[in-house]
């Protein structure tokens, strides 16, 4: 039988059975893959998250629960379960559904998001201000690995952890970039420290302990660092402790059965909780499972292959710019690149796998890219930092107070400028000549052609009195061809 064409609503989805809903995960994986077939997406990330989205709908009660999914590239099965099925094959179209949540697309969608490492500090925001509202209902934030490359993310887990506001971070680890999965004892003790009865019992026997007189305190800190001690033997949350959260994990992300059950565990405790599970990003479809980087954000493909489907034979500006790099670099040892987690996007992965020493990912941190950059550039290298316009914004204050101020030449290499499609409003990249131009110092470039950008990026790199910024917009050149010999061309 069916199912989820009858869930209208996260109310539907509690009337079936535990059984029933591994069918639902089925059913909901099979549509991704049918839709993004066709509209493109984040399709790898969604999938890896089916069964932490039906566990959070089947425990929690959203709306009145705020969920938010960071990014919002794990957001498909929420958007399905949240009366967005019929049609969700309107995905990242225009009038159609958002490829990332949106507070005017559903009241399901607990914060707009489309860039990294906000859902914490969001999610910390709407707590407390329920709170001073005095209600009682709860929220979830679910950030993935990638993300906690951010600053952002750590800045929301100080905060939590220092106001002590009951927030659930669900930390989406799908490439063992945190840690590795140290087996059944982290499961198992997750879901033992995790009951209320056991949370009860803790707290009880810690008023007791600090009753004791005179060595009331002394025990009590003894006993408490003989749990954290187990625990870190076990798992990889002493970080998380660190900023005092409850830390719970690694469980499997695709066991529903623990997932409900430890969800049900703490959604009463009234501190911050991280709730650590396992994925694995592409799950249910086996080209994605077997190349996740590539089904992260894609085209149209074929389904039976995982092909893409090729429309223009004629290379992206990102292409250009990847192979203008490496050949520049032949020549020129002093040529470094820099990217913010993304070396296949912004089309300098086969930079770094000529120039591995030369290529630097600094991960979701723009900010640090930017005066990582600026410090580079002091010791005579001639860093190029590839980014998309729409998170470039991201490091403002760190080009103009690291780079521009003391003419530091730092290529910026703006990939996706201009509108973008598909990805909507929180990727279009829009913003970046107005605020460029007005930074001290730094001169702004766009080309006009494939030829024009190759010319351009060899001119920035030759530049030694400030900053350039060269900007290029997404998807396929005019066809025009390359010359062979690059050329400077003038400024001004």
């Amino acid at each position: 039988m069916a199912f989820l064409e009858y869930i209208d609503s996260p109310a539907d989805l509690k009337c079936l059975s535990r059984n029933e809903l591994e069918i639902v995960a089925k059913e909901i994986r099979k549509l991704m893959v049918e839709t993004v077939s066709k509209t493109g997406g984040h399709l790898a990330p969604s999938l890896g998250a089916v069964e932490i989205a039906i566990a959070i709908h089947y425990v929690f009660d959203s709306p009145m629960d705020k969920i938010i999914w960071d990014v919002g590239h794990q957001a498909y099965a929420h958007k399905i379960l949240t009366g967005r099925n019929r049609n969700f094959d309107t995905l990242r179209k225009h009038g159609g559904i958002s490829g990332f949540t949106r507070i005017s697309e559903s009241l399901y969608d607990g914060f707009t998001t489309g860039h990294s490492s906000t859902s914490i500090s969001a999610g910390l925001g709407i707590a407390c201000a329920k709170r001073l509202k005095k209600q009682d209902s709860k929220v979830v934030a679910v950030i993935g690995d990638g993300s906690m490359t951010g600053g952002l993310a750590y800045e929301g887990l100080n905060a939590a952890g220092d106001i002590h506001k009951g927030i659930i971070v669900i930390l989406n680890d799908n490439d063992m970039s945190i840690s590795r999965n140290v087996g059944a004892l982290s499961s198992f003790l997750s879901r033992k420290y995790s009951t209320t009865y056991l949370q009860n019992l803790r707290k009880e026997f810690g008023i007791f302990l600090k009753s004791l007189p005179k060595i009331g305190d002394y025990v009590y800190k003894l006993a408490k660092r003989s749990e954290e001690s187990l625990k870190t033997f076990g798992t990889p949350g002493m970080l998380f402790e660190a900023f005092n959260f409850e830390y719970f994990g690694p469980i499997d992300g695709h066991n529903l059965d623990h997932l409900i059950d430890i969800l049900e565990n703490i959604k009463n405790i009234n501190e911050p909780v991280l709730l650590h599970i396992k994925t694995k990003k592409g799950k249910g479809y086996k080209p994605a499972e077997k190349n996740p980087i590539h089904f992260h954000g894609i085209g149209s493909f074929d389904i039976k292959t995982g092909t893409s489907v090729s429309k223009n034979s004629i290379p992206s500006y990102t292409e250009v710019f990847g192979n203008t790099m490496i050949k520049l670099a032949k020549d020129n040892p002093k040529i470094i690149a820099i990217t913010a987690a993304m070396p296949e996007g912004t089309g300098l992965t086969k930079f770094g796998e000529i120039y591995p020493d030369r290529l630097f990912d600094v991960g979701i941190a723009e900010a640090h890219g930017v005066t990582f950059a600026g410090g580079m550039a002091t010791e005579g290298f001639k860093p190029v930092v590839a980014i998309y316009s729409t998170f470039l914004q991201r490091a403002y204050d760190q080009i103009v107070h690291d780079v521009c101020l003391e003419s530091l030449p730092v290529v910026f290499a703006i990939d996706r400028a201009g509108i973008v499609g598909e990805d909507g409003p929180t990727h279009h990249g829009v913003f970046d000549i107005t605020y460029l131009r007005s930074m001290p110092n730094m001169v702004i470039m766009a080309p006009k052609d494939e030829n024009e950008l190759c010319q351009m990026l060899f001119t920035a790199i030759s530049y030694e009195k400030g900053p350039v910024a060269l900007r290029y917009p997404r998807g396929s050149g005019i066809g025009v061809e390359v010359d062979e010999n690059i050329t400077e061309i003038s400024i001004g």
